[in-house]
């Protein structure tokens, strides 16, 4: 589920809205920022580079900031990670060696969404690990617990208020 109900509403399968006229999830379309982990989401046994990178960049296009967090130790044998920022794939990539800090530590996604110039609120941030997901919730992120690829695509397409890919 991507945003709890409250008592008394109901979704409308008919359409996205509560039964009592709120938008559901409430910050569609206020999201400005996209934060990816990269083991387990991008890159690794049922990920699916091609739909998530083709997702990245129609959220690019649309004016989203967007970047990787990754508890990744850094140094010379990230640079291929390093890379995939300034526009690549993503606007800044974050890693944890880089900073000295790690997921799921509050410190690192409020760094991450600074640095795309966003408060934490108008961002979604997307990892395989529950752990990961909530420590970024706990700073006012919109969370994503990546299962798989279709199920995130959808969510994300969701959030960000862009067309489904299919």
């Amino acid at each position: 589920m991507v945003a709890p109900l409250s008592d008394g509403e109901k979704y409308d399968t008919n359409r996205p809205v509560l039964s009592q006229g709120s938008p559901w999830p409430p910050n569609v379309n206020r999201v400005r920022g996209l934060l990816l982990d990269v083991g387990g989401v991008l890159f690794g046994p049922g990920s699916d580079l091609d739909g998530l990178s083709a997702l990245v960049r129609r959220a690019r296009s649309a004016g989203i900031a967007t970047g990787i967090v990754s508890n990744d130790p850094g140094g010379s044998s990230a640079a291929w990670l390093r890379d995939l920022g300034d526009g690549v794939l993503v606007d800044d990539v974050v890693l944890s060696g880089d900073v000295e800090m790690a997921k799921p530590d509050a410190a690192i996604y409020h760094l991450a969404a600074r640095r795309l110039g966003l408060p934490p609120e108008l961002c979604v941030f997307v990892d395989d690990l529950a752990v990961n997901v909530r420590g970024a919730v706990a700073v006012g992120m919109v969370g994503v617990h990546h299962v798989d690829p279709e199920t995130t695509i959808e969510e994300l397409s969701i959030l960000l208020g862009l067309d489904q890919p299919w």
